[in-house]
């Protein structure tokens, strides 16, 4: 199975920073990420994963003075280049929106990743889900959802196309001729498209693994369409293993029209985890943390992700169903998880204390949290997991001192690393240039 971790300063669970056992300032201590990198990597970690938003919010302070999400981190690309110098083997990756982005800036930026890392760069496209980054950049809310993923679609050929610019033997460095690089191989790019104009060549040799591995993580109709046709990685978010299935084959179904073979996009179901010695130690560790969601920040959680103001409402009251809006603009999943509690009468307070963004945190001994595993990736309803630790580097030291070696044990990760490249790790081809595979089909066309 592969596995990822996203990496989330003092952890996954928004009561975390109150945890002695946390570092409260860990969210801007490159030591602090490298040392997790590192662990991860002892783990045998397919990818180490940051996630992020291009803005800080300035609503409801009072609410996120309590769970300060996003209000204090560092840049991820810049992070991830520092934990390239302190590991050898473990994939690197890192959310860069394609709303507030230009396709050069992604190009480069992940290029040099790659080069940096000698080959375990991934880029997570995301459209992002919230106006606090559009004010950032000029507007005063997101464009709608398939108009996000539209502009998101055309990025993503421009970036694709800007990694191709060289061919892989471009740079000939003959010192004997004077030729640093074969002008001939080297393809500039001349786009006119709806959202970009584009014309000129990234100025870096082709990367390691030909292109970075690219990851997304839409659920909606218009997200799984955009991830069979370009995705190689998936995030995915359903709670059980009949479900997980039903997406796992939907999507996968979808590549054969885009000309994709199915093993060439892995879907890593995302999974919380707490361990304990015995059911009820983890019970009651998981417990601890969700009885210390204040209820300030239990509304405000509720209310981004259903995009209607819920704070004026206590707690331990049925919410109105009138307050669900008829449509979503940014997370279409987790607002269909809100919708449905409440549908169901739960009081504000349950709805809080059950909501865990599309998840549900796996709590028990590291055989349960194996044998769990196992039934998701025999039963056909992944390729891996996105783990989540609430509590940080407790939880992952755990997972890798106890869950990994059951693992291995059982033949379900490897023990060692086969290859260098990220690629290699997750069984994806390089792909090639694109400009020799059209040379190389018009010479076989012509034979």
């Amino acid at each position: 199975m592969a596995l990822a971790v996203l990496v989330q300063g003092t952890g996954a669970h928004p009561a975390s920073w109150l945890m002695t056992e946390t570092a409260a300032d860990a969210s801007t201590d490159i030591d602090y990420y490298t040392n997790c990198a590192r662990l991860a990597e002892q783990g045998r970690f397919d990818l180490f994963f940051i996630a992020d938003t291009p803005a800080a919010r300035t609503e409801n302070l009072k609410g996120w003075s309590r769970f300060p999400m996003f209000m204090n981190v560092l840049e991820p690309v810049t992070l991830l280049a520092a934990a390239a110098a302190n590991t050898t083997h473990i994939g690197l990756g890192a959310t860069a929106s394609t709303s507030f982005y230009e396709p050069y800036n992604v190009a480069r930026l992940f290029a040099s990743l790659d080069h940096i890392s000698h080959g375990r760069a991934a880029w997570n496209v995301v459209t992002s889900a919230n106006d606090y980054a559009a004010r950032n950049f000029g507007l005063d809310k997101l464009p709608p959802h398939d108009q996000r993923y539209e502009r998101a679609y055309e990025f993503v050929q421009v970036v694709k196309a800007l990694w191709d610019t060289w061919e892989d033997d471009a740079f000939i460095f003959d010192r004997n001729s004077g030729l640093n690089f074969d002008p001939a191989k080297l393809h500039a790019l001349r786009h006119d498209g709806k959202y970009f104009r584009v014309h000129g060549a990234l100025n870096m040799r082709r990367s390691p693994q030909g292109q970075p591995v690219i990851i997304q993580a839409g659920a909606s109709e218009t997200g799984k369409e955009f991830a069979a046709e370009t995705a190689e990685v998936v995030f995915a978010s359903d709670t059980t293993v009949a479900k997980g299935k039903k997406f796992y084959d939907d999507l996968k179904g979808r590549m054969a029209k885009y000309g994709r073979d199915s093993d060439q996009l892995k879907v890593l179901a995302g999974l919380p985890v707490v361990i304990g010695q015995t059911p009820q130690e983890a019970e009651d560790k998981y417990q601890a943390l969700q009885h210390m969601i204040h209820p300030d920040v239990g509304r405000m959680r509720l209310s981004t992700d259903l995009e209607v103001d819920l704070t004026d409402l206590p707690v331990d009251e049925p919410v109105p169903q009138d307050r669900i809006p008829a449509t979503s603009n940014f997370h279409h999943t987790y607002f269909a998880q809100i919708a449905d509690m409440i549908r169901r009468g739960m009081t504000l307070r349950e709805v809080y204390m059950n909501y865990e963004r599309g998840l549900k945190t796996m709590r028990g001994t590291r055989t349960q949290v194996a044998d769990h595993m196992e039934e998701w990736i025999t039963g056909g309803a992944a390729d891996g997991f996105m783990l989540l630790f609430h509590t940080m580097p407790g939880g992952l030291r755990e997972f890798v001192r106890l869950v990994v070696p059951e693992l291995q044990r059982r033949g379900l990760m490897r023990t060692v690393y086969e290859g260098k490249t990220l690629r290699e790790h997750l069984g994806l081809h390089r792909p090639p240039n694109r400009h020799v595979a059209a040379t190389a089909e018009k010479a076989q066309a012509a034979e």
